[in-house]
């Protein structure tokens, strides 16, 4: 098994392509074939793979949550980031990629997000990977 921790710098709301990391701690792991968790520990953050190919995607995914956790003044929470805890739970903190010779099973157009809800925050997110 092979554990990193990597560090994001988020300026504001949004979608980071994290995918690049993810193949650097598969590389450094030397695991061929098995699988890799890629994990937020944050509450206002989160975890996807979508698209990487037209990045209107995120930007609409992003519009699209925005529309259906929109701030409110009934939360009660006294941080004021209600929506953002919303939005990460939806999304969810952590996926599961398959490692099949050496390389993470995505499709042509997918790729590994960090979702930043309540930014501008320094992150961490961690990559296990696991063999068979």
């Amino acid at each position: 098994m092979y554990l990193s921790e990597h560090s994001l710098n988020t300026s504001r709301e949004g979608f980071y392509n994290i995918t690049r990391n993810v193949r650097q701690s598969l590389s450094e792991s030397g695991v061929t074939s098995g699988i890799a968790v890629v994990y937020c520990p944050h509450t206002t953050a989160g975890i996807t793979i979508n698209e990487n190919a037209d990045p209107d995607v995120t930007r609409d995914l992003l519009l699209g949550l925005n529309k259906a956790f929109p701030d409110r003044g009934e939360f009660r929470h006294m941080e004021g980031n209600s929506s953002a805890h919303l939005k990460a739970g939806s999304v969810g903190f952590s996926q599961i990629v398959i490692i099949n010779a050496g390389q993470l099973l995505l499709g042509r157009w997918q790729g590994i997000y960090f979702c930043e809800f309540d930014g501008p925050r320094q992150r961490q997110f961690f990559v296990k990977i696991m063999s068979d």
